[in-house]
């Protein structure tokens, strides 16, 4: 195995919901539980824009295992101390029918620093997002897998898709916090960059025309991270299972394996059109897992579950190598079975209640609930 697949370091970012499990409602009691816990939660826990959420951030780990183990770690901690309030957590994209206005804005400067350049458009940043870090050193490196992981960013969204509802409305959307957060500048599927240099350039440019501050304000479904030496992932919902997590976070790798070895042999992925990744975008945006997409190789329309199980032979070959085999089972799941959007839809059409879609995202949030 290359040196490179072996060092592939990885770690999560997961944005939590705060809900009084009797109301169902969104609460701004971050703050609270923040003080509560400061002395135990360090790094790991942060506050996020609003007072109704709360980020988690897993250590670097060396492989899946010791993500799944930190990730269950996490959503403990910060669901017990919760729990603590009479609070509970949720991972989902968007709340079922809690309203932007109503929510608290943390008491940060960062934060109303990003509420005063954003106007109206922040105030409706009620969403919830799932970061995937991917360790890669080498920063030309770094930039060439962003190139070619360009063209699977919809195909990886449709897995996490768990945002379907917004403000009391069934949307027609399985990720309409999707829809959301491209209301915001310089986010979406990135355009294609020559090299870490050019990259740079493009940076410089932004700061010197003083459209952003510092490159920390780029939020593109997948960048290179400003600060970490890492290609973050940042397209996904937040996934309701732990299992759903864990096998997209294993699929990411996979991919980024698979590139490296094929870089290797002097081998890559062609890079296609931005707005034609776009096209499925919009359509694992609005169908999911029941999507056909683009094949752009075939130049064809194919169906989200061929082209999914196609992806998994892609990367069978590294995902032994890695150690996370078994975690890709939930993928499959996904494939057959939908995502937590798909599930959240089967209970509201059932019983026209998103308070009993509520308490199953209460459920399936829960570490310890199982998909096997």
């Amino acid at each position: 195995m290359l040196k490179q697949i072996q060092n592939l370091t990885i770690g999560v970012e997961e944005e939590y919901q705060l809900i009084d499990p009797k109301t169902r409602e969104l609460t701004s009691y971050i703050s609270e539980i923040m003080e509560q816990g400061s002395l135990v939660f360090k790094d790991e826990v942060k506050p996020e824009l609003l007072q109704s959420q709360i980020e988690i951030g897993s250590q670097v780990c060396n492989n899946i295992d010791e993500l799944k183990t930190d990730l269950v770690r996490l959503r403990k901690l910060v669901g017990g101390y919760a729990a603590k309030q009479d609070l509970s957590i949720i991972a989902a994209g968007t709340h079922p029918f809690s309203h932007w206005k109503d929510q608290v804005v943390t008491d940060k400067d960062r934060y109303h620093g990003f509420m005063d350049s954003t106007k109206y458009v922040g105030k409706r940043m009620l969403i919830f997002g799932m970061h995937v870090h991917i360790g890669i050193k080498d920063l030309d490196l770094r930039i060439d897998i962003m190139n070619q992981m360009r063209y699977f960013m919809p195909h990886i969204l449709a897995l996490s898709t768990s945002s379907p509802f917004w403000q009391g409305n069934d949307t027609g959307f399985k990720s309409f916090r999707s829809i959301i957060f491209e209301d915001l500048p310089r986010t979406g599927i990135p355009e294609v960059f020559e090299s870490y240099q050019d990259y740079k350039n493009y940076t410089k440019t932004l700061i010197k025309c003083n459209s952003i501050s510092d490159p920390t304000k780029i939020w593109w479904d997948i960048r290179p991270h400003p600060i970490y030496p890492t290609l973050e992932f940042r397209i996904c919902d937040c996934c309701t299972r732990l299992d759903d997590a864990i096998g997209i976070a294993s699929l990411i790798q996979g991919l980024v394996a698979k590139f490296i070895v094929l870089r290797n042999s002097n081998q890559t992925w062609r890079n296609y059109r931005g707005s034609l990744i776009h096209e499925n975008k919009w359509r694992a945006t609005q169908s999911g897992v029941n999507a056909n997409l683009l094949d752009l190789g075939r130049n064809r329309e194919v169906s989200y579950k061929k082209l999914m199980y196609e992806m998994l032979e892609f990367v069978d070959d590294v995902i032994d190598d890695l150690g996370s085999k078994s975690h890709l089972a939930s993928i499959e799941d996904i494939i057959e079975n939908g995502s937590s959007a798909d599930r959240q839809l089967k209970i509201f059409n059932e019983t026209n209640d998103l308070k009993l879609v509520v308490d199953h995202l209460i459920k399936q949030t829960d570490p310890d609930y199982h998909l096997y």
